[in-house]
């Protein structure tokens, strides 16, 4: 049933996403499926721009993507069934685009309990469901 699944990781918190991870894991062994682990990186501003190595954006996309491979190391999912992937953008817009883009039949995700700024400004996970063309499962911390 699900062959494709998504986990966004925020990798400036890690112990928050052990809870999706472990789900995923879980899903991808009953359903022998593939795990595809996702961090977004923001985009660099301007103003900030001329303060930065020319090659800012490409050490932290190194940077994240070796901190997502130890992650995937250590999930305990088998290797041939987890990759990992570095989008720059927004959040929510680069989740979605990377569900579409791997055909995810499920995105695995976990997310903070609601406060009131939630309420107003919304949440990444928020967006996610209510855009996701495919079944989101969004895991409590």
């Amino acid at each position: 049933m699900f062959k494709s699944i998504l986990v966004p990781i925020d990798l400036a918190d890690t112990d928050l996403t052990k809870p999706a991870i472990a789900t995923a894991a879980t899903l991808s062994q009953t359903w022998n499926g593939a795990v595809r682990l996702l961090n977004v990186q923001p985009m660099t501003p301007p103003m900030l721009a001329e303060y930065v190595p020319a090659d800012f954006d490409a050490q932290q996309r190194a940077a994240s993507e070796d901190a997502l491979a130890i992650v995937a190391r250590e999930s305990g999912i088998d290797a041939a069934r987890i990759s990992i992937a570095v989008r720059q953008g927004g959040i929510y817009h680069e989740i979605l685009e990377e569900a579409e883009a791997i055909k995810a039949d499920l995105i695995v995700m976990t997310s903070h309990r609601p406060a009131m700024r939630t309420y107003f400004l919304g949440s990444n996970a928020g967006h996610v469901v209510r855009y996701a063309t495919c079944s989101v499962l969004v895991v409590r911390h």
